[in-house]
């Protein structure tokens, strides 16, 4: 028997909406939905253990999965199985976890699975649209406590009409594309690209956004009813203590307030932040830690905390000594590496990141094949953040989520900088060496710097900042913090980054961890980023004000030109090995990929401009056309019995045959008596020869013909034996 099921649609106008149904597929997991707008259905399942984890924390995770039968495609690859998750994926995963996190309770430390796949694929619908309500409506339809449903759409702009959950196509003629998530209350989440636009716009579209989470948060409400809401699961809380808070709290506070105070360094600080917790220890008995020693280091981080956001708050003073508007120190460098095509350092108070920049052809080009998105990516960028940036040895681990995600934002920021143009296939790596708050911003201005060191041609430079919000709901006092520190970063309100030119911001990404966040604090703080992101950019103008001119010497050049396709075969030859012996010769890389009129497009990269002209000029050959009655020099470069072989001089590997009866105007009995190899001589083109079906060159036209010479009559017309054809003409005749 077919279950019950239960059903939301929500309507986006435009024909386009988003159905929520439960009740019939996953029915033993503790909540589950399909999300579905068009052909696109995503299948979204959670699982929480009941019991607690042995942990302090949410072990919360988050798995996002597009399969490829979705698309009706086989997976790439040997063993024909999905595999690891793509970046794309991951950072699918990253938008959805960043949402939901804050909203289980603090104390809710139940292993948590949420399982999040595409089932079937529209190319008209983009899935990460999706995947908020998919994930809410799951945990709303189960038992696990959660504060309150939120989804997320996607936003973009065309000719300045605000669009919600734009597809593929559009968003290419889009210059927004932002994911929002938010509550019906509170937004919580942004992230997304832009070309250059004001931060009016960039709220404007916030807004639009948040309007349309209302709705899709009223529709999972009334899914619930339908179902019947479940009650929320009893769990374990964590032991509390509140006279134990307040002992800690009287004995700490002032200390570590005064401390904060000061104004030290990261590693000063740390010590003497350790000092004091180590003296609060040392106030209770063996039994007294024994028992309750968790309890005192939470009462103590909750302390040190609140002393640090009171000390902002009612100072303007931050753990550093900075105001809360002053950016931290800045020093940069170009052309720092010696054998990497450009590099740049950016060192920002106690952050450092080193990018280097590498240049090649189509080849090197990133291939994106996932199954909501095929391609390939001729700009990106990969982040690194080993473990001694922050002074800590941990395990190696392959590529983090976090990795992925910070560099995806920095890529973002600079891409739009890339000209159309430009010839290259581009990978920044940007290696942090140091970290203190915003390793990612940092990533975007060194980025910036070694970009300009190796000769790419951007359009502008870009720069990024890290802003914190530090507020306090009883007084209503709160404070945007620019360019915050690690610290900062912890124990704040809001993570807001955002990059841009001079004229607008090109990338943003923020985690808001307060309810109810007003717009007229983001204006501010956007205001306050954009003088920040303009202080910066100053700094980077001062290293390097525009990009070289030319590439490094040892970098290759790169260039490209037109083959018409019916040559293409030609160039490339028998089994490559035309184009193949042609690189070696020119120590050059060659590429040909084929373009919507069938024509060749070649790069060819190399460091030598010699090889490169070289290879230029073997295409130049290829395509070159002698005109009828023209006169050309050539080369001789075979001698036949029957004639000789030559090439064109300003044509080089482009031959003809000069007929033995072409070299000269007296009988020719042999070759050599008139030519010989290598010889340069001048022959008249007359095109192809009906006769012959050949292309015919003459030396002797060139050439006065001798006293008294008579030309000889058509073979027809002379006497001796006919041809065979003639012969067997006669006797159809007869």
């Amino acid at each position: 028997m077919i279950p019950k099921t239960y059903n939301e649609v929500i309507d986006l106008g435009d024909g386009r909406s988003i159905s929520i149904e439960t009740g019939k597929l996953a029915k033993q997991s503790h909540g589950s939905v399909v999300v579905q707008s068009g052909n696109c259905m995503l299948l979204c399942t959670v699982v929480s253990n009941y019991k607690a984890a042995d942990v302090d924390f949410l072990p919360l995770t988050v798995d996002y999965r597009e399969k490829f039968a979705s698309a009706g495609r086989f997976p790439g690859g040997f063993f024909k199985r999905e595999a690891r998750p793509s970046d794309g994926e991951v950072l699918t995963m990253r938008i959805v976890d960043r949402v939901l996190r804050p909203l289980f309770p603090k104390d809710y430390h139940s292993e948590t699975q949420l399982m999040i796949q595409m089932m079937s694929y529209d190319d008209s619908i983009t899935p990460d649209a999706l995947v908020g309500i998919a994930a809410s409506t799951a945990i709303q339809l189960s038992d696990i406590p959660f504060e309150c449903p939120i989804s997320e759409v996607r936003v973009g702009r065309i000719d300045g009409e605000l669009i919600l959950n734009p597809s593929l196509a559009q968003l290419k003629e889009s210059d927004i594309d932002m994911i929002i998530g938010a509550s019906e209350d509170s937004v919580m989440m942004v992230e997304g690209e832009m070309k250059e636009i004001s931060e009016e716009e960039m709220v404007e579209a916030i807004k639009f956004a948040h309007e349309a989470i209302k709705v899709q948060c009223q529709a999972q409400k009334n899914l619930v009813a339908q179902v019947g809401q479940k009650e929320q699961r009893e769990y374990e809380p964590e032991a509390q203590d509140l006279e134990l808070e307040e002992k800690v709290n009287s004995m700490v506070y002032d200390k570590v307030y005064e401390v904060a105070k000061q104004g030290s360094s990261k590693k000063e600080r740390g010590s003497a932040f350790s000092e004091i917790k180590e003296a609060l220890m040392a106030e209770f008995s063996e039994e007294e830690l024994e028992e309750k020693k968790d309890l005192i280091s939470k009462y103590y981080s909750k302390t040190e905390k609140n002393a640090v956001r009171n000390l902002t708050l009612e100072e303007g003073l931050r753990l550093d000594g900075r105001k809360t508007d002053e950016i931290r120190p800045i020093w940069c460098e170009i052309d720092y590496l010696p054998s990497t095509h450009g590099s740049g350092i950016f060192t920002r108070g106690e952050t450092q990141v080193l990018s280097t920049v590498t240049l090649g052809t189509s080849r090197d080009a990133n291939i994106i094949d996932m199954p909501s998105l095929e391609g390939e990516e001729r700009f990106y960028l990969h982040y690194n953040f080993p473990p001694f940036s922050t002074g800590e040895a941990r395990p190696l681990r392959g590529t983090s989520r976090r990795e992925v995600g910070h560099g995806n934002l920095a890529q973002r920021a600079l891409k739009g900088m890339i000209p159309e143009d430009c010839p290259y296939t581009v990978r920044v790596v940007s290696e942090v060496l140091e970290s203190n708050g915003s390793s990612s911003m940092a990533t975007v201005c060194s980025g910036t710097l070694a970009l300009m060191d190796a000769g790419v041609q951007i359009k502008k430079p870009v720069s990024g900042i890290a802003m914190g919000l530090i507020t306090d709901a009883e007084s209503g006092k709160y404070a945007v913090l620019s360019d915050i520190l690690g610290d900062e970063d912890h124990l704040g309100d809001m993570d807001f980054k955002v990059t841009g030119t001079a004229d607008g911001i090109t990338a943003c990404q923020m985690d808001i961890k307060v309810k109810g966040l007003s717009y007229e604090i983001l204006t501010k703080a956007l205001a306050q980023a954009k003088d920040g992101r303009l202080h910066i950019l100053d700094k980077l103008v001062e290293t390097i004000d525009t990009p070289n001119t030319e590439v490094k010497s040892h970098a290759p050049k790169i260039v490209t030109t037109i083959l018409p396709g019916d040559l293409i075969g030609a160039f490339i030859g028998s089994g490559g090995k035309n184009i193949q012996d042609l690189q070696a010769d020119t120590n050059t890389t060659i590429v040909i990929n084929e373009n919507e009129d069938g024509e060749g497009v070649v790069e060819i990269l190399g460091t030598d401009q010699e090889g490169i002209d070289k290879v230029l000029k073997a295409i130049e050959s290829l395509q070159f056309k002698p005109e009828v009655g023209e006169r050309y020099e050539v080369k001789v470069i075979k001698v036949l019995d029957f004639g000789a072989v030559v090439e064109y001089t300003e044509a080089p590997g482009n031959e003809v045959l000069l007929h033995v009866s072409e070299l000269a105007w007296e009988r020719t009995e042999n070759v050599t008596d008139v030519v010989n190899l290598g010889d340069i001589i001048e022959v008249k083109y007359f095109g192809f020869d009906p006769r012959t079906k050949k292309e015919k060159v003459s030396r002797k036209a060139l050439l006065e013909k001798p006293e008294g010479y008579q030309e000889r009559p058509p073979r027809s017309d002379r006497g001796g034996k006919p041809r065979s054809g003639q012969r067997r003409d006669h006797r159809k005749r007869d």
